[in-house]
């Protein structure tokens, strides 16, 4: 179909649903209202390219005229520049939506290889998108976070609250790589380390549904040098969704009842994740016109230290501000991701 078939539907649309909301009983109204207030931001935009469309071939128009061609000549150049942007802008705002986008997140952050350099810059890491979702006012809980003797850890979770978290973060997922002169490095030499980051769509109970009986739980004392509530009771949690073979352990509260349902929460983000991966690579084709894809083993980004840059390997971008990228200045990066993800599915979208 095309993009003005496409525009004279959903105008048509529109017009039905504000019709039928006229006539709507209590029960019809919700659905209708949501679904109209889904399509006015995309309803407005159409109606303004549509604007500049006539516009343009108005002036277009007079330019034949010599008495009108001085008037109506800067009109015309105008409009003719505004119209391409803003079908690009309406052609984006077609693009179908990822279900997911709008919500709130759970960050996995974990050493890979390199010893005690990697759990230090994974702790680091932890904390520079820590300092990102304070900065955008989100709720950042931090679930699990386990230390090691060096201020490093072993891993940690959180769960970042927020309109669009995860639309902002889901590009993070994959291998960091970071090259630099340890500060336990004695000799001076550049380390290279890695530590993976995962980002996940905090599932509802609606979104995943979790038999009792597909689950085994078994309950230990917390242990391990960063616990920060090490008791002699056995409150820490570990579950095993015994149909995914999905483990998930908590022991950072002092309560068994608040570590289950630290776990619990984990762990329906992640059989909620391994179901949206399954529906991905059902749709193999469309991954193409995405940013990587996703597969946690990919490298994604090298954070170079001695020469001050940050790489992210997927669009070819350096930046050379490695040290306020860790301080959680990360949108130059994000909005870059986002813009060249757009690019490829509007460019497959049109083709």
């Amino acid at each position: 179909m095309s993009l003005p078939a496409k525009l004279d539907r959903l105008l048509m649309r529109a017009d039905e649903l504000r019709a039928m909301l006229e006539t709507a009983d209590g029960a019809q109204i919700g659905a209708l209202s949501k679904e109209l207030s889904e399509l006015d931001p995309l309803v407005e935009k159409v109606n303004e390219l549509r604007a500049a469309e006539r516009a343009r071939d108005e002036a277009e128009a007079l330019l034949a005229d010599p008495e009108m061609k001085e008037l109506a000549e800067p009109e015309y150049l105008a409009q003719k520049e505004a119209v391409p942007v803003l079908e690009k802008e309406v052609r984006l705002m077609l693009l179908p939506k990822d279900a997911a986008d709008e919500r709130s997140a759970i960050l996995e952050v974990r050493p890979a290889a390199g010893g005690d350099e990697a759990g230090i810059f994974a702790a680091e890491m932890f904390r520079a998108y820590q300092r990102y979702a304070e900065g955008r006012r989100w709720k950042f809980e931090v679930l699990e976070f386990d230390e090691n003797e060096l201020g490093g850890i072993k891993g940690a979770t959180a769960e970042i609250q927020g309109q669009g978290v995860f639309a902002r973060l889901k590009f993070e997922s994959g291998v960091h790589r970071v090259q630099r002169v340890p500060a336990t490095e004695t000799q001076g030499r550049i380390h290279t380390s890695t530590i993976t980051v995962a980002v996940l769509p905090e599932a509802e109970e609606v979104d995943v549904q979790i038999n009792e009986s597909d689950l085994r739980i078994d309950t230990y004392r917390a242990s391990g040098a960063g616990g920060q509530h090490v008791n002699k009771t056995d409150s820490a949690v570990r579950i095993t969704h015994i149909p995914t073979g999905t483990v998930v352990a908590m022991q950072e509260e002092k309560s068994q009842h608040k570590n289950r349902a630290k776990a619990m929460k984990i762990l329906r983000s992640r059989i909620y994740d391994q179901q949206r991966a399954k529906a991905d690579a059902a749709r193999a084709s469309d991954r193409k016109s995405q940013v990587g894809t996703g597969d946690r083993s990919e490298r994604i980004r090298t954070y170079n230290f001695p020469q001050g840059r940050v790489t992210d390997h997927r669009i070819g971008l350096t930046l050379h501000k490695v040290d306020r990228v860790m301080m959680g200045e990360f949108d130059d990066i994000f909005d870059a991701l986002i813009a060249e993800d757009q690019a490829a599915r509007l460019a497959a979208e049109i083709d």
